[in-house]
């Protein structure tokens, strides 16, 4: 996996490349300022790790819109960016820039390289902080029923059901209660209008709620 950095603290930028370096499935092909953005095509990345730095200001986010557009350009190959957030504020701005994902800065290399691996499959990857304010009430990610809010602890149980845990490993992960869990789990299937675990899962993954 061809994996280009974007960030304009080159001290940002060395730092990310040396964590994804342990990374087996990354291949380091470059490192940019935010401002250059428009000659990622030259590395040819599978994928974009795009770190907005400590706030996410008018400019970044500019900047931020006019990189992923150049990236959707057909010469540049749609190249999916993951983007490495320090708050939740701009958080929605972010995501309607056209983003694949986003991540805290704190990340583990694990959890980022798992993130750009799945940016580079199609898929979402976001994290359960920023999900909350990225699906409005009523909005359904199909033809079936509007999906309710997640509060945040329902976010992180749905995650570890995308993972298969059970209750009682759900009970352990999160410190919490067998009966907590089932109580939230009740909460995750009626607000995303699911029968089961397995279809609550599927409705999370088209609306773009799953975190890896």
């Amino acid at each position: 996996m061809r994996v280009l950095i974007i960030a304009n603290d080159p001290l940002a930028r060395s730092g990310l490349a040396a964590l994804l370096a342990e990374q087996t499935d990354c291949e380091i092909v470059g490192q940019l300022a935010a401002d250059l953005a428009g000659e990622a095509y030259v590395f040819q990345p599978d994928v974009v790790l795009w770190d907005l730095g400590w706030d996410a200001s008018d400019e970044a986010l500019d900047l931020l819109r006019d990189g992923v557009n150049d990236l959707g350009d057909p010469e540049a190959r749609g190249v999916p960016v993951l983007v490495l957030l320090n708050e939740t504020d701009g958080a929605s701005e972010v995501w309607s820039a056209g983003v694949r994902g986003m991540l805290q800065r704190d990340a583990g290399p694990d959890r980022v390289a798992a993130a750009l691996k799945a940016a580079e499959a199609g898929l979402v990857a976001l994290d359960p902080l920023f999900t909350a304010g990225l699906m409005p009430t009523g909005q359904a990610p199909d033809d079936g029923p509007p999906i309710e809010a997640l509060t945040p602890r329902e976010h992180e149980v749905l995650q570890l059901l995308a993972e298969g845990l059970p209750n009682k490993a759900i009970a352990r992960r999160l410190n919490i209660s067998e009966h907590t869990v089932k109580f939230h789990v009740n909460a995750i299937l009626g607000k995303l209008a699911a029968s089961s675990r397995t279809e609550a899962v599927v409705r999370a993954t088209r609306a773009g709620l799953i975190v890896l």
